[in-house]
């Protein structure tokens, strides 16, 4: 088996068991546990679209990657900014830590899930079908 399969496999058995642990004994931090899961996926899909979007810039004029990093970080910067003093450093220091957690387990399972499913559907094209 993969390493990144058991890291993914890991990283949703640590997201799923702290929601329902949170869930189960109705604890007041498993709205933001489970929001802070959601974040961590949009991350993911994000660093994967970013990182993808840099592969294709082989080859095109500089103007074209000036532009490109320009609104990358004119909305990536303000957002984090945003994000660091609105929502971490307001937030109740016994909810920080889960918080975290879950946002890098979220990170973590779907950088690996995508990279499983996109293996899963080339696949997939490969083999003929049947009918």
């Amino acid at each position: 088996m993969k390493k990144s399969y058991i890291a993914m496999i890991v990283a949703f058995l640590i997201g799923v068991g702290m929601l329902a642990k949170g869930f189960i004994f109705n604890e007041d931090i498993k709205m933001f546990l489970l929001i802070f899961w959601g974040i961590g996926m949009g991350l993911a899909f994000l660093r994967l679209f970013v990182n993808n979007s840099i592969k294709k810039m082989k080859g095109k004029s500089w103007t074209v990657k000036v532009v490109f990093f320009a609104v990358l970080l004119g909305f990536g910067l303000p957002f984090q900014s945003w994000f660091r003093n609105e929502v971490l450093f307001k937030m109740d220091s016994a909810y920080l830590g889960g918080s975290v957690l879950m946002l890098v387990v979220g990170m973590v399972f779907m950088t690996f899930f995508t990279g499983f499913a996109k293996e899963k559907f080339q696949s997939a094209k490969l083999e003929p079908s049947n009918s």
